[in-house]
């Protein structure tokens, strides 16, 4: 399978954050690497795409941001959402699902090219 354009991963990427940091808190390249997972490596963010989209969650007040020691002694930079986050992906959700059913309903009766 091929690489999902360039554009689909930008118009994606903040309900993606804010639906892994929904779930735990965690730090760019484990989000990185959940994103290459998730996508079976059909995504692949590098820092110069990840970390822009963070420090403009955070500067919106919809994630926040901590410095916590990692189990090797470095310190690492951890994300987590926070209740405006949480609204804000809700809205994300209801977005989604309906571009969603709006694409299922018009590609229902196509014909498959050969």
């Amino acid at each position: 399978m091929s690489k999902i354009s360039k554009e689909l991963v930008g118009a994606s990427a903040i309900p993606i954050i804010l639906s892994i940091l929904d779930k735990n808190e965690s730090y760019g390249y484990e989000i990185m690497q959940k994103v290459k997972h998730l996508s079976e490596n059909r995504i692949e963010w590098k820092e110069g795409s990840l970390y822009p989209v963070l420090h403009k969650l955070e500067k919106n007040g919809l994630i926040k941001s901590l410095w916590k020691m990692a189990e090797n002694g470095r310190h690492r930079k951890y994300y987590a959402i926070n209740k405006k986050g949480r609204k804000a992906l809700q809205e994300e959700i209801e977005n989604w699902s309906l571009v969603q059913t709006m694409l299922t309903e018009l590609w229902s009766d196509l014909t498959p090219i050969e």
